[in-house]
């Protein structure tokens, strides 16, 4: 059984902070539906750590937006399909690619650089399984380009307020609307609530469930987890995506070497100089990044190795250096002269397709609680997220959710904010807000046991999974279940390991359930796609 709460609380007690609107994570999802909210709006941006360190700020292909002129909506529409395998939402891919131009002229005013031809258009390049150049880029550092921009002008809005190193533990939910928060501030180890009955989770992925992953550190799904116990369905969670090509160096294991170097046409090759994807898929190096990622692992296995190699010693140092420059450095400072050097590369954990259920408008099923970004599952990247669609995707739906927000918070929606105001500041409306169990005093060794987690989900939870492989998986995570679900939490640790077992059991038991290989999820025991016999949407709920 499932604590409904990580904390024992008394809402009596904590300290009240009221905000019109919450956001939960500072990645370019909710940076960016702050921006859209109307400046009338008293706002809170909440962020587990500083609130340049996100997910979105690691990003480094680019955006893709059908801009050339033999491109179209429509052509994006459909990569987007193929990719996903069956499993896309047509209409949130429709209203994606359908608002994605809108967005990037709405960076263009914000300031955001992107690279450009001698001619001074946008340069574009293109990406596995795109059909044509559509990728708009910064160098290799896309992400960063467009959070930093984004959050400088964030914080001069004098409506919005930033709250950094605050978890966010659990929502607080009456009558089935979003009533507000339970935060912990890292600072002086204290909580409180933070009110308001409109929140937008943004909070990202669960890349940290597994031990090789691109994803920053505080990857760890706390948003799905908190979520999930306040009776929210999570749905798709075992469709976790492997990026191809990450650097495999005894000091870095996370650093993503982008897919651009492939769309510039780097090739990939075996311990034995052997180029193989030709044998794999006709698109060669340009196929899905399910496919790819596989055939690495297949090549891997075949030679007993435990990387591979890309190849892009054809262009020109100038080029390199120019072209992808945090990549070009990055190497060279281990040892690596991409110009001259094969990079060792790996596939690892990149980006989770499942997340909290969402419908094209980020609506959940409790009134007022909103999602967007990598956290949110509404069916656009079905079962495997087609390249640059990521920051995309927290831009066009940060967008329209802060315009829907602006649209019903009308001066009803106000009168009923002022009445929930004044029943929250009530202690006899507060006293039915405390949560109380019989928690121990554990005295266990947390980074051990976040370790043993993350290598059982690399394991056997990875990109070739079986019967046998899962059920052990979960019987090893049931084990760490049972011994910390009355667990006495006191620090950021203790509430991430929650939430790592919590999630990682959820993505075994999906996994469990989907019998069949569709896009990322692949199956040694079930190698074929079933249609007659499958489960379009997996859902877990409380």
């Amino acid at each position: 059984m499932n604590n409904r709460y990580l904390v024992n609380y008394d809402a009596g007690k904590l300290k009240n902070n009221y905000y019109d609107v919450i956001i939960i994570g500072s990645g370019i999802a909710g940076v960016y539906t702050a921006l859209e909210l109307d400046e009338g709006l008293n706002v809170a941006i909440i962020t587990k750590e500083k609130i340049d360190i996100s997910n979105s700020v690691l990003a480094q292909g680019g955006i893709a937006v059908s801009l050339d002129r033999e491109d179209s909506p429509h052509l994006h529409f459909k990569d987007t399909i193929n990719a996903g395998a069956g499993l896309c939402v047509e209409d949130s891919v429709w209203y994606l690619v359908n608002k994605a131009e809108k967005n990037i002229k709405s960076l263009f005013k914000y300031g955001v650089n992107f690279d450009k031809e001698l001619e001074g258009e946008l340069s574009l390049t293109r990406e596995g399984a795109h059909s044509k150049n559509r990728i708009i880029h910064a160098g290799d550092t896309t992400g960063k380009e467009v959070c930093d921009k984004l959050i400088s002008i964030v914080k001069s809005k004098e409506n919005v307020q930033i709250f950094e190193r605050r978890f966010v533990l659990d929502l607080i939910v009456d009558e089935n609307q979003i009533n507000g928060l339970i935060v912990y501030n890292e600072d002086n180890n204290s909580c409180s609530i933070f009110s308001s009955n409109i929140v937008i989770c943004a909070t990202g992925g669960y890349g940290q469930i597994y031990k090789n992953t691109t994803n920053p550190e505080i990857a760890t799904g706390d948003g799905l987890a908190m979520a999930y116990r306040a009776g929210t369905p999570l749905m798709d969670l075992e469709l976790v995506q492997f990026h191809p090509t990450v650097l495999y160096h005894e000091k870095n294991k996370s650093f993503l070497i982008s897919e651009a170097l492939r769309g510039e046409g780097a090739i990939l090759k075996n311990i034995m100089g052997e180029r193989f994807m030709p044998k794999y898929h006709e698109l060669e190096e340009l196929a899905p990044r399910d496919i790819v990622s596989r055939s690495i692992f297949s090549e891997m296995e075949k030679t007993n190795s435990k990387n591979v190699f890309l190849d892009v010693t054809f262009k020109g140092k100038k080029y390199l250096e120019n072209r992808f420059p945090n990549i070009y450095k990055t190497c060279m400072d281990y040892g690596i002269d991409i110009s001259k050097d094969l990079i060792p590369v790996c596939p690892a954990e990149h980006y989770c397709m499942g997340g909290i259920k969402a419908d094209v408008n980020g609506h959940t099923n409790i009134k007022g609680f909103f999602v967007c970004g990598e956290v949110a599952c509404n069916g656009i990247h079905g079962a495997n997220r087609l390249a640059s669609n990521s920051l995309l995707e927290g831009l066009v739906f940060g967008w329209k959710i802060g315009n829907e927000i602006n649209s019903i918070i009308d001066n009803n929606i106000k009168n009923g904010l002022n009445d929930f105001f004044e029943k929250m500041g009530r202690k006899d409306y507060l006293d039915k807000y405390s949560f109380n169990c019989k928690r121990e005093d554990k005295n266990l060794n947390i980074n051990e046991m976040k370790n043993r987690i993350k290598e059982i989900m690399d394991k056997y939870v990875g990109i070739v999974r079986s019967q046998d492989g899962l059920s052990y998986a979960k019987n090893e995570i049931d084990k760490y279940y049972k011994m910390i679900i009355n667990l006495e939490n006191n620090s950021i640790a203790h509430f991430e390991l929650q939430n790592i077992v919590l999630i990682s059991r959820l993505v075994i038991e999906s996994a469990m359930e989907r019998k069949e290989s569709r896009g990322v999820h692949y199956r040694s025991d079930f190698k074929k796609i079933d249609n007659k016999n499958w489960k379009r949407h997996i859902e877990k709920i409380i």
